[in-house]
């Protein structure tokens, strides 16, 4: 291993940073030397090596020669998976336990082993599975994963997702949050060992099993019941998870109150990994002003809401229990309260053509009440088991052919405002779990191939906020110009403000809420916010992720002013538009951060007066 760091090394010095298929050229010309593929070098094996030499080889370490342009070279060479943290931060998904839900989509899997609408083959369901579905487990085993790749996890975007949040007790989901916290707050310390080892064998007495094959055979008799109809998945759940089972054992302890996640929180605002985010999943009929308070004072700053389409008849051809008008309250909710958006649409469902679609999308992007921060878009699939297997039997629906599916997602790319964000464009269900319908995993690669041809061809220029990112791109902030986009909404005047260079490469943005007064006055008494209060509901700067110590990679777009310009533009456009006093929906870690800028906090929030 020695040697191919030391070939590496000469390498990056001679020509910089490596791509994957030059590094990958080294590698295999090492491998050569080796018959037996047992002892093949692997990527993954490189990161370790550059670290064990570095810290406990300083003779090899100094015959190399690295100065601090090398070694940040070198580091984004043998990083895994760098854009694992170029939009700045490191996500981290958790699931919640399996719990029964209120719906009955037809496209939506029955997995017993999973929440609603979850597979238990997909990733981050996987290492749920084996965690026990534990916060604790599920977030410092990612953690350590991620140090191993290298990257660093100072500051973690946490995802909760697993069905409906909003549908679990408050003492579990206070539990949930509190754990996650305490992973955190722990991470890379002799306690988190401890902790996981501990936390592991709790499960084991009661009980719970974490081996796949084990939980193959403990449920293939209740999925197949399911599965065929015989039994509904909200039974199914109550057999496996309810209080006669082995779960029971575990519920006494998998519960929290606030005081407890108050004291977590207060630990992150100087932990070494630090929550810069959390994001909740829920419904649009589960979002009110009470829930809205609940998820914010368990630290949350983002809330994923399923709407699935703003049309009456496909949600009732779907059996999708809502209607335009509840999601039109959930989002001027959802931005009184300062939270991020994030709607999930889904193409071709029952009874939909791709021109109904592309209309639906449009819908979303443009309709006064909703226009997203960020969406995800899927195609509808047909999963065995569900209401849909009997529709496409009888005719009823049929997935797109892939040449309609990529027109549909690209003319959503192409409808999509500067302000929203496509996060995802298909679900992480594995291709043998799709009875029919796109089974393509590079199929967002193909829509934004086919965006970038139509650009060339028609000259267009793509608004969306992913494809503008910076990613792990080197950013000349000389090039760089602050603009603002302003528009309207039902509640509220928003101007999303956002760091550009010439050729519309996006490096930075901030949300900023100005509530309408009406509003405020229509709903006194619901709303933690009073007349005269601006909103912050977002500040991000993109680029490969500086630590919080600021000792980051030169040429990533963080610690260079860029956040603090955008707040100090956003309080003079606040001031400006006559309001009093500005909040901001700070996520636990970043307190500190908006104390250094001279805001106190202010009970959900933290507030700054604007004299």
């Amino acid at each position: 291993m020695k040697e191919l760091l030391a070939d590496i090394v000469e390498e990056v010095k001679r020509t910089g940073p490596l791509d994957a298929k030059r590094l990958d050229r080294i590698i295999q010309n090492h491998n050569r030397r080796f018959p037996d593929p047992h002892k093949h070098f692997a990527k993954k094996m490189l990161w370790p090596a550059y670290l064990g030499i570095k810290e406990r080889d300083p003779d090899t370490w100094s015959a190399w020669c690295i100065d601090d342009a090398t070694e940040q070279a070198l580091a984004r060479t043998v990083r895994m998976k760098p854009r694992r943290t170029a939009s700045g931060v490191a996500t981290v998904t958790v699931i919640t336990k399996p719990h029964p839900c209120q719906g009955t989509c037809v496209f939506c899997p029955n997995d017993v082993r999973m929440p609603k609408s979850y597979l238990h083959d997909e990733p981050a369901c996987q290492r749920a599975e084996r965690s026990f579905f534990d916060p604790y487990l599920q977030m410092a085993s990612r953690l350590h994963v991620l140090d191993q790749m290298g990257h660093a996890i100072d500051k973690v975007e946490v995802i909760v997702l697993g069905g409906t949040f909003s549908d679990y007790p408050q003492p579990y989901r206070l539990w949930f949050v509190h754990e996650l916290f305490r992973a955190l707050n722990e991470a890379g310390t002799p306690a988190a060992q401890a902790s996981m080892q501990e936390r592991r064998t709790l499960y084991e007495q009661a009980g719970i099993a974490s081996d796949p094959a084990v939980l193959e055979e403990q449920t293939a008799a209740i999925q197949q019941r399911v599965d065929k109809g015989r039994e509904t998945f909200n039974q199914a759940i109550r057999e496996l998870y309810g209080p006669a089972s082995p779960w029971e054992r575990v519920s006494p302890w998998q519960q929290a109150t606030l005081e407890q996640v108050a004291a977590q929180h207060a630990a992150n605002e100087e932990a070494s990994s630090r929550c810069v985010g959390l994001v909740a999943e829920t419904r649009p009929n589960c979002i009110t002003p009470d829930e809205l308070c609940a998820l914010r004072q368990m630290g949350c700053t983002k809330v994923q809401v399923g709407v699935q389409s703003t049309c009456a008849e496909a949600l009732a051809d779907s059996h999708r229990p809502t209607s335009l008008a509840t999601m039109e309250n959930a989002c001027e909710l959802l931005r009184a309260f300062g939270f991020k958006s994030h709607l999930h649409i889904m193409a071709n469902l029952p009874g939909r053509t791709a021109e109904q679609d592309k209309d639906d999308y449009r819908t979303l992007m443009q309709h006064p009440a909703l226009q997203p921060d960020e969406v995800k878009v899927y195609p509808c699939v047909l999963i065995p088991g569900t209401e849909l297997e009997q529709l496409h039997g009888q005719g009823a629906w049929k997935p797109y052919d892939e040449e309609d599916l990529v027109d549909v997602l690209a003319c959503n790319v192409l409808a999509t405002p500067t302000h929203t964000r496509i996060s995802r464009m298909i679900r992480d269900f594995s291709a043998e779990s799709i009875a029919a319908g796109s089974k393509k995993a590079n199929l967002r690669q193909l829509v934004e191939d086919e965006v970038q041809r139509r650009c060339h061809t028609n000259g267009l220029r793509v608004r969306e906020m992913r494809m503008r990112e910076v990613g792990t791109q080197d950013v000349d902030g000389s090039a760089l110009a602050l603009e603002c986009e302003t528009y309207r909404t039902t509640n509220t005047c928003e101007h999303f403000l956002q760091w550009v260079d010439p050729a519309g490469t996006l490096a930075g943005f901030l949300r900023l809420s100005l509530p309408d007064a009406s509003y405020v006055h229509a709903h006194e008494g619901e709303l933690p916010e009073q007349v005269g209060h601006a909103m912050i509901r977002e500040v991000h700067v993109y680029g490969r992720m500086a630590r919080l110590d600021g000792d980051g990679e030169r040429g990533g777009a963080q610690h260079a002013g860029l956040g603090r310009a955008l707040i100090e533009r956003a309080c003079a456009i606040a001031r400006d538009a006559g309001y009093e006093r500005i909040n901001v929906i700070s996520a636990v870690g970043t307190r500190a951060y908006y104390r250094s800028l001279g805001f106190a906090d202010a009970g959900l929030y933290q507030q700054k007066p604007l004299p």
